[in-house]
């Protein structure tokens, strides 16, 4: 049985289930009809993820989405699901060209989609917009380890802290990160011992996406647990939930088969017409005929 939640939950129940041990179930979210299913079915926290470019606009990497598009996608789901804390993905191209960029940016993302929190992918050269952002009163997630919109320069998407010196870089960019004013860490496919060395070194909560289970919070695609990633490669992260493409498949296929046949529609489906009006409407088809 669900339980929908009956309270908001905040940054600060995040932090509290950091203290207590409490683990925090995170998925993405991109409509607001399914935000209102995820808030129905529990689930505290929704990322709307620039992976929309993949699974909802269908392109091979995160770099084509727009602002726009994520804004609108943001306030759909902010509306599906008021009692979630929701993250807000700051697309490539928004913010790095420069901290005025980036500031005036996420500040437009927050006044339009109404999101708790925003998520940007950081290099060490970021401090100095979560800094900007966490003065003005805006909570930043901080995502390290792999970062999508860096596959040009990455070369591909491969976990990311294998080697001591690497893992390292990674532990002292989030110590960087607290330092600035980040709100949380997300780290994406990291082995285990490299997310339990960040949580030892920070106070912050850490989101985990392929992680490991030291981090206080899991997220992963929706998609790809449902069944629902089209053509692609599911990261070995991610817990297989379910196979939704198939009844909804057969689903469609029904409709198929209801409409080439005749079937759909029927007279339940339809609607009446007063007799008076009927008879009046075929008098009128006659005159014209005559």
């Amino acid at each position: 049985m669900t339980q929908s939640l009956a309270k908001k939950f905040t940054l600060a129940d995040l932090r509290t289930a950091r203290q207590s041990g409490q683990k925090v179930p995170m998925l993405t979210c991109y409509d607001f009809s399914m935000a209102r299913l995820m808030q129905e079915a529990g689930v505290p926290a929704l990322l709307v993820g620039d992976s929309a470019a993949n699974v909802i606009l269908g392109h091979s990497t995160t770099l084509p989405i727009s602002l726009d598009f994520l804004i609108e996608l943001t306030a759909a789901v902010r509306r599906g699901a008021p009692n979630c804390l929701v993250m807000a993905d700051m697309p490539f191209g928004s913010y790095q060209a420069s901290t005025a960029q980036g500031t005036a940016n996420v500040m437009r993302m927050v006044q339009l989609s109404g999101c708790d929190c925003v998520k940007i992918e950081v290099a060490a050269a970021h401090a100095r917009l979560v800094a900007r952002l966490a003065d003005g009163g805006v909570a930043v997630m901080a995502h390290l380890g792999l970062r999508p919109q860096s596959i040009g320069l990455l070369g591909g998407y491969q976990a990311r802290g294998r080697t001591a010196d690497e893992a390292q870089k990674i532990v002292r960019l989030a110590q960087r990160m607290q330092r600035a004013g980040a709100a949380a860490i997300l780290l994406e496919a990291v082995p285990p011992q490299v997310s339990a060395a960040v949580v030892e070194a920070v106070e912050l909560p850490v989101i985990g996406c392929g992680a490991g289970p030291a981090c206080h919070a899991q997220v992963i695609v929706t998609h790809d647990a449902i069944g629902w990633t089209a053509g692609g490669r599911v990261p070995k992260f991610v817990p297989q939930l379910g196979d939704m493409a198939t009844p909804l498949r057969e689903c469609f296929a029904q409709y198929v088969r209801l409409v080439s046949q005749g079937v759909y529609p029927a007279a339940e489906h339809c609607y009446e017409m007063p007799e008076k009006e009927k008879a009046a409407l075929t008098r009128s088809r006659q005159a014209a005929k005559d």
